[in-house]
């Protein structure tokens, strides 16, 4: 009778745990719901567009460098941080700052507005200028974004805000900076905080979902803010843990009291006699 109440509880304790493997799998794998060996038609990326504060590198080349010239920002050197012009220090491309309505003061052409074009399109803008303003016939420009951050938060391993080089990046590319979600982020429910034209838009990804990949927040923007909420158990354990350090602390600071009293006590009595 003993044996048949130890396997009992044997196969008990291995259905519980079965069932909470088959959980963690269901909470943390992604795309769950994939279509093996399906193609689907990838989105096509319409490039993020210029806003206010955004910085540009515009580079204007052709084959007579000398003409040129006149429409390019100098090159500086630098040092920890401080611009010098000198040799032999590391060089750095000045950039466009675009002002609050969103425009650049472009050499020559003078104020451009900007903001709402794509990097491409601001190319072709600005060759046209140059074509029609019989500035140069043959121009080849160069825009690219020199500020393109994104910034990941939470239940990440390395959370912290991450440069990007061109402007494409993607959540799952994000994520992958930050060293992956730990194993208590809420994968379900992962928040993309956007700032545009004035407003504020929080989007929520599930990575579990192959949905994600239709998701407006796909494809992140320039100061996007992507935020990964911790789990029920993280968040448990969190208040567990913070009870049990204030309990700690009362406990402490209840000791030394007594002690100190039971001290003073002492003192007096040793004093009386």
């Amino acid at each position: 009778m003993k044996m048949n109440k130890i396997n009992i509880l044997s196969l008990l304790v291995a259905a519980v745990m079965s069932l909470a493997s088959c959980g963690s799998v269901k909470d943390i794998a992604y795309f769950q719901n994939k279509a093996v060996d399906n193609p689907e038609m990838i989105d096509k990326h319409a490039g993020i567009v210029i806003q206010p504060k955004d910085m540009l590198s515009i580079v204007v080349s052709n084959r007579n460098p000398e003409l040129v010239a006149m429409f390019n920002l100098p090159v500086v050197s630098y040092q920890a941080g401080s611009e010098i012009v000198e040799t032999g220090y590391q060089q750095r491309l000045l950039g466009y700052v675009v002002d609050n309505d969103g425009f650049i003061d472009f050499p020559v052409l003078g104020p451009i507005q900007v903001a709402g074009l794509t990097r491409w399109e601001l190319s072709e803008l600005i060759r046209g200028k140059l074509v029609s303003g019989g500035y140069l016939s043959d121009a080849v420009v160069t825009v690219e974004f020199m500020n393109f951050k994104v910034s990941v938060l939470g239940e990440v391993n390395s959370p912290g805000t991450y440069s990007i080089e061109g402007d494409k990046v993607t959540i799952l590319q994000a994520i992958s900076l930050a060293r992956d979600l730990t194993i208590f982020g809420l994968r379900e429910n992962v928040t993309v905080i956007r700032e545009r034209d004035g407003e504020r838009i929080f989007y929520e990804v599930n990575l579990c979902d192959v949905s994600m990949f239709k998701s407006p927040a796909y494809y992140l923007q320039q100061n996007d803010v992507v935020y990964v909420q911790p789990s029920d158990i993280k968040a448990r354990q969190s208040t567990t843990d913070d009870k049990s350090l204030r309990m700690t602390s009362i406990l402490v600071s209840s000791g030394s009291l007594v002690v100190s009293i039971a001290t003073l006590i002492t003192s007096i009595v040793l004093s009386g006699r």
